[in-house]
């Protein structure tokens, strides 16, 4: 482990993308992103890596897929207006298998909203702002420490799976500053996309392996392949092959299926014996520890699943901590959106849904309340 220090959240999320090997970066300056294209900018050249600030946010998709695309491992940085605008150019990372990192540090919205405020509105954008079907990673870091281990993270998927993976901070996360330790670089475990193990002339960028995703071979080393973000054969061409589209657009979903429990990331706390379950993420798991601590306090059996992967849904974990609850208190800085989500698997009638959407943050009673309700009243 390194020093001690006091680090900010979007601070930790550049040192955990510098750490697992990002070189390249292309954003327009967003508030509460702001931070990490500041910092990027200075570090990225230090380590013989690139900064670009783009016209807009649609163009800083567009350089990060392309830079992708070379062989770099690339990042961009946003929030909410700026992550409406790359949604085009997310649908075509997915279709076109590019792995690239999006950072969205939430704000209030809709539209501009205001800035400066902390919310959760966008975890239903993360998954499907784009049209179609497609498969995508979605992970949300709690604190400013698992902003650095899950930037690492959210680099890895990319990489392994050859998808694009959102980064879902929120303003609290990203501007909060806490004491952290970091690993040293050399201790972190890196992925990297898998290269071909076939000559030019038998290469084809989209024929996956057992494990469902195709290698990928750096533009300029000799291989050639079509990119497209229309339907594609093995070597990248337009089709209209019904039985070809059907594989492909299946094969964007079943290629994370297929490694879902290592995907899946969470934690829990006080839920061996729990009756009342909490389950939050990001800035609002915060309040949450601190609200089941109390109910603990009070003689009640609650207990906190932390969902950091949000998409693909964690049903399995969900239904598991959920099956013998009496009921599954779900707060969040939105009008509700994972907590329909939550219904599905936990069921409607145990599923309490707790809000705010007037941009501040959760107090530990807030959360206290439903469960006490739920147990029948204060003790």
């Amino acid at each position: 482990m390194t020093k001690a220090r006091l680090m900010q959240g979007n601070q930790a999320c550049t040192e955990g993308a510098l750490a697992a090997g990002v070189s390249f970066f292309a954003g327009y300056p967003i508030t509460p992103s702001t931070e990490i294209a500041e910092i990027l900018a200075e570090s990225l050249p230090k380590l013989g890596g690139k900064f670009i600030q783009m016209e807009d946010e649609i163009a800083s998709m567009g350089a990060v897929c392309g830079a992708a695309l070379t062989g770099a491992k690339a990042i961009t940085a946003t929030s909410g207006p700026g992550f409406s605008l790359k949604q085009e150019l997310i649908g075509y990372a997915a279709m076109a298998e590019i792995p690239v990192v999006i950072v969205n540090v939430q704000r209030l919205g809709p539209s501009t909203g205001k800035p400066t405020s902390p919310a959760q509105g966008d975890v239903m954008q993360a998954r499907w702002g784009t049209h179609g079907d497609h498969g995508v990673i979605v992970l949300s870091p709690g604190s400013v420490r698992e902003c650095f281990d899950i930037t690492v993270k959210a680099v890895n998927f990319s990489e392994q799976f050859r998808v694009p993976v959102i980064l879902l901070l929120d303003e609290v996360i990203g501007h909060m500053r806490e004491r952290v330790e970091l690993p040293a670089w050399s201790s972190i475990e890196i992925v990297n996309r898998k290269l071909p193990s076939v000559p030019p002339a038998e290469y084809l960028a989209y024929k996956p392996d057992a494990d469902g995703v195709p290698s990928m071979a750096p533009f300029g080393e000799g291989y050639y392949y079509h990119v497209t973000g229309l339907v594609h054969n093995y070597s990248g061409m337009p089709v209209q092959s019904v039985s070809m589209t059907d594989e492909l657009i299946r094969r964007l979903h079943t290629k994370l299926e297929m490694h879902s429990d290592e995907i899946t990331l969470y934690t829990e706390d006080y839920l061996d014996d729990a009756e009342y379950v909490v389950i939050a993420y990001g800035g609002s798991s915060r309040a949450a520890i601190a609200a089941v601590k109390a109910a603990r306090e009070r003689g009640i059996k609650a207990g906190l699943l932390k969902l950091i992967t949000i998409w693909p849904f964690p049903v399995q974990v969900v239904q598991k901590v959920t099956r013998s609850a009496r009921k599954v208190i779900v707060p969040e800085m939105n009008y509700g959106q994972l907590a329909g989500e939550i219904e599905r698997y936990a069921g409607r009638d145990k599923v309490v849904s707790v809000t705010r959407v007037d941009g501040e943050l959760f107090k530990p009673e807030e959360i206290l309340s439903p469960i006490l309700t739920a147990a029948g009243g204060i003790r």
